[in-house]
């Protein structure tokens, strides 16, 4: 397994002595959080002026996620969602009962995935682990190479894995058998935080170290195309990382992507060609509607992309330092949540704020999931809330 060291950001950001001997060593904003001491200053709360009604429908808790970051899936009416411990639940989407828990017996370090049929996580360990969506019985489990720390995803008869060794590994979601395995070379240093799989039309789009987004045939795992996110830059190691973080946005005929210290862009689905890049660069992942590509930066800035051109449309950055998850595209706003577990939601195709809502005060550093006309989010502190806004629709 890839020996990693995990490296706090503070005032001088990173020591590089710290990476002296480290073989394939990671930079962790999954431990940024927690050092309060440490780092600039979070912006206050800008005050909305007739802020837009939101209502929490519903709210739970499975459990904390410790360093680790788990995101609820929505399937059909239910909720799949798992903690740390090693708790794994399926609750109503409506009400927020909880139809079935099951205890995995072992921590996890990643999860969910899920469709009618199957959910799956998994561990650091390497271990997977799919059980029945309507039971919550044990249907079988498998094991990968390394740590893992993207949610598996299930799709088209198939669970896809990604290791953090660079890895993707297909297994039959009827009984576990492997199918295939993608493998690249690991990178001397990389960004630990979770790098998505995409399936859409047959096809598997994820990103990796060194700015590369892949294409890969759902059938054999054979790459498709590979084309450039960002190219690293700079004098350093440090500085040269570039790695795509994040689950790829498709829809229609393309699919988005976004680099750490690189550029976000969007590629042909079908061929990879580059429709546009842009400079920027996100610990998270970046999320499209019909009209526009949104996304968070490092620095806690909102970025509204024209989709086809990739031309600003607005940017607003009055959330600076408050570690912004990827931003939830909903009918008329977007849906942002940061570390002191607030949902902030701002106008679509301005960037104004409309309505905020807390929930815990944990972190929450999954993307907002939609659940029918609102959305569902997880803390850090376990708790699962289901939120409504009542603004105006376009």
């Amino acid at each position: 397994m890839t020996r990693r060291c995990d490296i706090r950001a503070s005032a001088a950001l990173f020591v590089m002595a710290m990476l002296a001997g480290c073989s394939g060593a990671s930079i962790n904003p999954l431990d940024w959080v927690g050092a309060k001491s440490a780092g600039p200053k979070l912006a206050a709360l800008p005050t909305i002026s007739n802020p837009h009604p939101v209502r929490q429908l519903w709210a739970t808790n499975v459990g904390g996620s410790d360093r680790y970051i788990f995101r609820p899936v929505v399937v059909g009416d239910s909720v799949m969602a798992a903690s740390r411990a090693g708790t794994l639940v399926r609750i109503d989407s409506t009400s927020g009962q909880l139809r079935w828990r099951t205890a995995v017996g072992r921590p996890l370090s990643a999860g969910v995935g899920a469709d009618a049929s199957l959910v799956v996580v998994a561990t650091e360990e390497g271990e997977v682990y799919a059980y029945d969506a309507q039971s919550g019985r044990p249907r079988w489990s498998a094991r990968v190479s390394s740590e893992v720390l993207t949610p598996p995803e299930v799709g088209e008869d198939l669970v896809l894995v990604r290791s953090a060794d660079n890895r993707v590994f297909a297994f039959s979601a009827e009984d576990g058998k492997r199918r295939w395995v993608y493998q690249r070379a690991a990178a001397s240093l990389l960004v630990r935080t979770p790098s998505g799989i995409a399936i859409f039309d047959g096809t598997a789009y994820t990103g990796f170290a060194g700015g590369k987004l892949v294409a890969l045939a759902l059938g054999s795992g054979a790459v498709r195309w590979e084309s450039t996110v960002s190219v690293p830059r700079g004098a350093t190691e440090l500085e040269r990382v570039t790695d795509v973080v994040g689950q790829p946005a498709v829809s229609g005929r393309e699919v988005c992507a976004v680099a750490y210290q690189g550029r976000v862009a969007c590629f042909d689905a079908r061929t990879g060609n580059q429709v546009w890049a842009r400079e920027n660069s996100s610990l998270n992942g970046v999320s499209v509607d019909a009209r526009y590509a949104f996304l968070s930066d490092e620095k806690g800035a909102i970025h509204a992309l024209d989709r086809a051109t990739g031309r600003s449309v607005w940017k607003q950055d009055r959330l600076a330092n408050r570690e912004l998850s990827t931003p939830l595209p909903l009918a008329g706003e977007i849906a942002v949540a940061d570390v002191q577990g607030f949902v902030h939601f701002v106008q679509r195709d301005t960037g104004t704020f409309v309505a905020r809502q807390a929930t815990d005060g944990s972190p929450i550093r999954s993307t907002p999931v939609r659940l029918g006309t609102g959305l569902l989010v997880q803390t850090q502190n376990g708790g699962l809330f289901a939120i409504s806004s009542d603004a105006p629709r376009r």
